[in-house]
């Protein structure tokens, strides 16, 4: 007692002296075992037990105990030098005005007309002013990317010099050694539309995107939660649009004295102009069917009955899909998302695709699944000819004349 008291030192501890122990043999094997389990996924790990068994048929005659103690210490240090050395060092960035934007994906959850829906949110933000801006969609694929940083530009007021991105695959074919990127073609149409460089990060690298990072949390609490409840996904890009235009001028800029929207203000002056609007479509090559239809995903498109069994392209827009055939729009029909397999495919009809049809044979009017569609003017007359003979062939002329007059006029006079 008294030498513990003389040294004035903390909590005397007792020193455990070096034994031998059969296991110092089997060490380092043992060690590297655990580097490589360390490596798996929780399912795929093995247990202490498991590297025991494989240490006994090396010829270890030690205890199971002795195993579990070692590989204990083995993941304290681990986890000590994760903490510390493991962290790292980072070197702060510094951006001029105008120099760059970052650009990330988050996945979010709002209850879009009275249902919970989990959407893909595009993060755009400048790396000098730090202004954002955040637009949700069904999903993450080019057409939805194209759409976003139209809408982006047109909110931050100008396009900057140099775009920095993670390596997702709506952008990056195959990633190389370094910053080697085998970039998508469309991807790149995009790019040079708008003049700016685009710029990937290393792998699994989020710090040298870090601004854009943490926009993605802070905006999960800031505007995901509660979660939003909007009639129209429309209406909730709307509502985050104005969102983040409020808290531009509630949130201070960190690096200096003043809100984001001053120094945006600022730096809105060295942004590029913004161009005409990217015609971000993804086409695909279809044929139409003899029934007139056309099928993308769960969609089924009618198309004039003069393509029937035709080769035709399909434009794929963010809110919409657009039939092209000899180089000419033929018609064009809102995009159906059908997020859940319990749901039926929907079928977009167009009754005046099918007056070609009918004229040639009057008697598909009556049970015609695309003349349920037609005004209820239309419905009217259709019931009350088709009581009489020839009935359909009537009916068939009258509906003709929208190929000539004005569909509103026929209409008048019905």
């Amino acid at each position: 007692m008294r030498k513990y008291l003389r040294a004035d030192s903390v909590e005397p501890r007792f020193q455990v002296p070096e034994r031998p122990s059969k296991l110092d043999p089997y060490a380092d094997k043992l060690a590297a075992m655990l580097r490589v389990e360390g490596g798996k996924s929780r399912k795929h790990t093995r247990t202490v037990k498991q590297l025991h068994a494989d240490l006994v048929t090396l010829g270890y005659e030690g205890s199971y105990n002795r195993v579990a103690a070692f590989a204990q210490d083995w993941k304290a240090a681990r986890l000590r030098e994760q903490q510390t050395r493991g962290r790292g060092s980072f070197v702060p960035l510094a951006f001029v005005p105008g120099e760059a934007f970052q650009f990330d994906w988050s996945e979010e959850w709002a209850i879009i007309a009275g249902e919970r829906t989990k959407l893909q949110v595009a993060h755009v933000k400048l790396s000098y002013s730090r202004a954002f801006m955040l637009r949700a969609y069904p999903l993450q694929t080019h057409e939805m990317l194209f759409d976003a940083h139209n809408h982006a530009f047109r909110v931050l007021g100008g396009v900057p010099r140099r775009g920095i991105y993670d390596n997702m695959r709506t952008a990056v074919d195959k990633v190389g050694r370094g910053k080697v990127r085998q970039v998508n073609i469309r991807f790149s149409a995009m790019v040079s539309h708008f003049l700016f460089e685009a710029e990937f990060c290393n792998p699994a690298s989020g710090w040298e995107k870090g601004q854009i990072e943490k926009n993605v949390q802070d905006a999960r609490h800031r505007l995901w939660q509660p979660m939003p409840n909007f009639p129209s996904l429309e209406a909730l890009n709307e509502w985050l649009e104005t969102r983040c235009r409020e808290l531009w001028s509630q949130t201070q800029h960190g690096s200096q004295p003043v809100s984001i929207t001053d120094v945006w203000s600022e730096e809105i002056r060295h942004l590029m102009a913004v161009p005409r609007l990217f015609d971000g479509f993804v086409e695909h090559a279809k044929r139409v069917s003899p029934s007139c239809l056309v099928h993308l995903e769960r969609n089924r498109c009618r198309v004039p009955a003069s393509f029937a069994n035709r080769p035709v392209s399909l434009r794929v827009y963010p809110d919409r899909i657009v039939v092209v055939a000899e180089g000419q729009a033929i018609c064009e029909h809102q995009r159906v998302f059908a997020r859940s397999h319990d749901r039926q495919s929907r079928t977009v009809h167009d009754w005046r695709h099918y007056l070609a049809v009918v004229q040639r044979k009057p008697g598909a009017l009556r049970n015609g699944a695309p003349f349920a569609h037609m005004p209820p003017s239309f419905r009217s007359l259709q019931q009350h000819l088709l009581k009489r003979p020839g009935g359909d062939r009537e009916m068939v002329k009258v509906l003709s004349l929208v190929l000539q007059h004005d569909e509103q006029v026929v209409l008048t006079a019905v």
